[in-house]
């Protein structure tokens, strides 16, 4: 597809997708994998199932506004469910395939879903029960259930939702041209420091704004020309959501959708992306198997790799000499493009957001020739707020300047406040959290940081207690240490899992059950003897795992150890308010913290 004429000033993200849809035409827009080979879609053939779902969703009675649930792996018909949904003049409620029954109950209940769009049987059977207590109309099952009834839930087929819809284009244009860039277009579901998720009101305007930034940042840093991007993180997520398919959509890219994780390498080398939205965790992985490979590959290849992070640790500094050039050069020659190769040659950039990044993972990338950007955001600004960007200097430990049309001020108390029209309308049916955050316009991000004198962003600390994990999801730590302090074994606790890949936790057992247990199991109740007892420990483990079972995947903690003594504020392990006090926990037992990750 040539280069979009417009990408900015679109008054919704309907007219954006249709704009996209007349340009691209024939040519090929979504990929997946289908028996062993990559199948096209093309833009066309997209915007006619868009509008048959809009047609198809107003027939069954859903209105403006009505909120429609979204289940589903990537995948086109993910992209096709979330436009179709906008198209008909609802609102998206996108939701991870890994939530539990109970996410599921709070999100229908909250949001007030008339409709839930779901991928599989499976998923089907997941969300049920819940959609039957929530009193949803229709489930819309994009494959087979082999039923069309269940309770007051009418199960629909999705390939008759979206057949024939060439002819429902017009209509869907007609009404698209009443969306407004203020009108609600998704409400997307983060967890709060009381532990239930919010729903995060993104309007049109908000996303806009974003690919609307993000787009100036690639045409002026970079180019465009025929775009690539290969989705992989979940599109339920904010960053995904945005960056992974609406700035696709309004650069007029190609999305290829990866079969997983495990089969991403791969992907990569067959796709050639030329921009890769990450979060750091995979730049973690990948980088301890390029070097793994590398190590087995001899001497030659081992220098190569030594000299190429030699070299690129000093160009980042800006300390290159002459006398480093001719090595560089040698590096640029026989080594870069093997790496480049790799990522399939055509990369351009690979931008990582959700959760912090290491800067000596981003020095590791640019050393091997792979240019990595690093974002700022949250989802309660669309999310992306700032962006790295080569021509204003690229400094790892920055997350670069605000997008365009942004402004970011630091308050007396060093908190980042963000105002524009990226930020959101307020969180769904949540007056207080809303007045929280929002204070005449500028949202509080809850972070702490500074300003260089380039105008990027620096963050110094965390305001807030939400745990981002490695994978940039954010999670609650006072529900999660809410859910084990229920148990009867258990009497304090605090969970950790910052920029790591599950939850740990230290745990204080509750002397009560201690001496009953001790009792029956005819043992002393010295407690630091009984922590060396294995049946002990697994009966606290037990406690865990209870929790564990109503836990969604990144909420689960995965390993525990025992406190020294109970958090008090005597020993000023707590307020004067009885609340744990987490930096001093944290220091405390950053070993065992460590060990636990290492085991």
């Amino acid at each position: 597809m040539p280069k979009p004429k417009q990408i900015d000033g679109f008054p919704n993200l309907v007219s954006l997708f249709y704009t996209r849809v007349d340009e691209g035409g024939d040519a090929p827009f979504l990929w997946h994998k289908a028996d062993r080979a990559w199948v096209s879609q093309s833009w066309r053939e997209v915007g006619d199932q868009v509008a048959a779902l809009a047609h198809n969703l107003r027939a069954l009675g859903l209105n403006d506004g009505d909120r429609v649930v979204l289940v589903a792996e990537n995948r086109p018909e993910w992209l096709i469910a979330d436009h179709g949904i906008m198209a008909a003049g609802c609102v998206t409620v996108p939701t991870y395939i890994t939530n539990t029954e109970r996410d599921h109950q709070h999100i229908l209940d909250n949001s007030g879903a008339r409709a839930v769009i779901v991928s599989t049987a499976k998923l089907a059977r997941t969300v049920m029960p819940a959609a039957l207590r929530a009193h949803v109309e229709f489930l819309i099952v994009m494959e087979d259930m082999r039923t069309a009834q269940q309770g007051d839930v009418r199960v629909l087929d999705w390939a008759d939702q979206v057949k024939d819809g060439a002819a429902h284009v017009p209509a869907v244009l007609e009404r698209a041209s009443r969306i407004q860039r203020s009108d609600l277009a998704c409400l997307i579901y983060t967890s709060g420091t009381g532990g239930a998720p919010r729903g995060v009101q993104q309007h049109h305007g908000a996303i806009l704004h974003n690919v609307e930034g993000a787009g100036a940042v690639l045409e002026e840093d970079f180019g465009l020309g025929d775009e690539v991007f290969l989705s992989f993180l979940p599109l339920s997520h904010a960053y995904e959501h945005t960056g992974g398919q609406f700035l696709p959509v309004a650069v007029g890219a190609q999305i290829y959708y990866s079969e997983g994780l495990e089969k991403l390498v791969s992907n990569i080398e067959e796709t050639s992306p030329t921009i890769m939205v990450v979060v750091p965790r995979l730049f973690e992985v990948i980088r301890a198997r390029m070097l793994k490979a590398v190590e087995k590959q001899g001497k030659a290849a081992n220098f190569l790799l030594r000299q190429a992070l030699r070299v690129g640790q000093k160009d980042y500094e800006g300390t290159l000499t002459l006398w480093d050039k001719p090595m560089d050069a040698v590096v640029d020659k026989l080594f870069r493009p093997k790496i480049r190769a790799r990522f399939g040659g055509r990369l351009k950039a690979m931008v990582s957001g959700g959760a912090p990044l290491n800067p000596e993972i981003g020095v590791f990338f640019h050393s091997l020739g792979l240019t990595m950007l690093q974002g700022y955001g949250q989802t309660e600004s669309g999310p992306v707020i700032s962006c790295n960007r080569p021509s204003v200097g690229l400094k790892m430990d920055t997350v670069g300047p605000p997008l365009k049309n942004t402004e970011v001020r630091i308050a007396e108390d060093g908190e980042i406040l963000v105002r524009g029209e990226l930020v959101m309308h307020g969180y769904w049916r949540n007056e207080a959290e809303t007045a929280r955050v929002l204070k005449d316009g500028w949202l509080h991000t809850g972070d702490i940081g500074e300003i260089d004198d380039k105008g990027r962003i620096k963050i110094t600390d965390r305001k807030k207690d939400i745990i981002v994990n490695d994978k940039g999801d954010n999670v609650s730590p006072q529900r999660v240490e809410g859910m084990l302090t229920l148990q009867p074994e258990i009497l304090q606790a605090m969970v950790y899992g910052d920029k790591r890949p599950h939850l740990v936790g230290i745990v204080v057992p509750d002397p009560e059950w201690v001496a009953e247990w001790a009792k029956a199991a005819g043992l002393p109740t010295d407690l630091a003897l009984l922590k060396e007892h294995d049946s002990f420990r697994s009966a606290v483990r037990a406690a865990v795992d209870r929790v564990n079972a109503d836990l969604s995947v990144i909420e689960k903690v995965r390993k525990i150890d025992f406190a020294d003594e109970p958090f008090t504020i005597e020993n000023e392990q707590m307020t004067p308010s009885m609340k744990i006090r987490r930096h001093v926990l944290k220091e405390l037992y950053a070993d065992r913290i460590a060990a636990m990750y290492k085991a």
